[in-house]
């Protein structure tokens, strides 16, 4: 019996010193500026960057979340024409909606459309995105499309009371691998007009 209790232990410990390793990588975030803090939300400004992208017919969270991630981790991960490993970075960026859905990975800030590899998978296109002002509503834990919805109808909520216009689509952005179980971030995040 005790040495069953060694072994659980021994076990746990050495799971936990594995999470700890994983999570303590540092990955690259986008780069923003904060421009303004509301109470259950801010305002950013994010300069332009040069972003991966897939479009799908997923219309979850679950499915374009497998399908998409999987193309564009095989593009960084030398699946393009230079057999060219490109470091992962924060966050994966989703728009799930019921006509066209994309998730795009935001290329590390060394790259740009010029000198980034070209994927072998054709579907994936390489763009640079405008700078914009955007709102970002966060959460924790595991995202679903439930807490989507929830945070996405929030954030219109606070942005009507604020008077603040939006346009375009509502994404989800995660910032987590999903083996860690704790201290997770999301957010959603539009577009909006700021001349504040």
């Amino acid at each position: 019996m005790k040495v069953y209790f060694s072994l659980i232990s021994v076990l746990i410990i050495v799971a936990f010193i594995a999470y700890k390793a994983f999570a303590k990588t540092n990955v690259e975030e986008q780069p923003y500026q904060v421009i303004k803090v509301y109470d259950s939300f801010e305002v950013r400004f994010y300069p332009s960057a040069t972003i991966a992208s897939i479009n799908s017919n997923a219309k979850t969270y679950k499915d374009l979340g497998s399908s998409g991630f999987r193309k564009l981790a095989n593009y960084i991960f030398g699946g393009n024409k230079e057999n060219k490993n490109i470091a992962m970075t924060a966050p994966v960026y989703m728009d799930i909606n019921n006509t066209q859905s994309t998730m795009s990975f935001v290329m590390p800030k060394n790259y740009n459309s010029k000198n980034l590899p070209n994927p072998n998978d054709s579907t994936i296109t390489i763009k640079e995105t405008e700078s914009v002002y955007v709102a970002v509503i966060k959460f924790s834990g595991f995202a679903s499309d439930s807490k989507i919805k929830e945070y996405t109808e929030k954030l219109k909520k606070q942005l009507l009371e604020k008077q603040i216009s939006y346009y375009g689509n509502f994404s989800y952005l995660g910032y987590n691998p999903p083996f860690q179980l704790v201290n997770r971030r999301n957010e959603i995040l539009v577009n909006i007009n700021w001349n504040k």
